[in-house]
This record gives C-alpha cells, structure tokens and sequence, in this order.
C-alpha cells in the first residue's frame, strides 16, 4: 500500500522548478513546500511508529497471557475455606460444631 508514494520529502525540498513570464511567486512556494516536507516527515514518522507496534503485537499475539496457574480443586476449596470463616464469624463457634 505504502509503495505507491512517489516522493519523499527530500524529493520535494530539492525540487526545481521553471520559472515562466507570470510565473508564482518563488519564496510562497518555498513556504508552502516547507509545510509540505514537513507533513510528509511526520507522517512516515508516524507510519514507522505504526509498523513497530504492529509487528510487536504480532509477536505477542501467538503468546498467552502469563497469568497463575491455579487448579480448579484449589480455588474451590479456598472458596470453601472463606465461606467456612464467615460463618463462624456471622453464626459463633456453635454453628461450626454442629457438622
């Protein structure tokens, strides 16, 4: 896609051009190409920002989140360990000796 960019802002600072009977006025020219090679450096800037990003989410894409690996079996029974905690709190002693 990015192939079909013809110029690049050197090209365009070391452009010259004819001058005619009426032609432009040389130095509003420069000022507009000036602004141009500018637009042009910040946007190939911005597009090889771009392309590293890409290909740094592409390799991180194929990786899995590292995250812990706890069983299901664990969980459950730190679940059961909780809930078995609030109950002596909310009930008293009584209520977990009654299993």
């Amino acid at each position: 896609m990015l192939e079909r960019i013809q110029l690049t802002g050197k090209d365009i600072l070391e452009k010259n051009f004819k001058t005619g009977m009426r032609g432009y006025n040389q130095e509003e020219v420069d000022e507009f190409l000036d602004i141009v090679i500018q637009d042009y450096e910040h946007f190939q800037q911005e597009i090889d920002r771009l392309r590293q990003e890409n290909e740094r989410l592409k390799r991180g894409a194929g990786q899995p989140k590292s995250r812990p690996q706890t069983s299901n079996h664990q969980v459950n029974y730190d679940i059961l360990k909780r809930v078995s905690n609030l109950e002596k709190a909310v009930f008293g002693k009584k209520y977990s000796d009654v299993d």
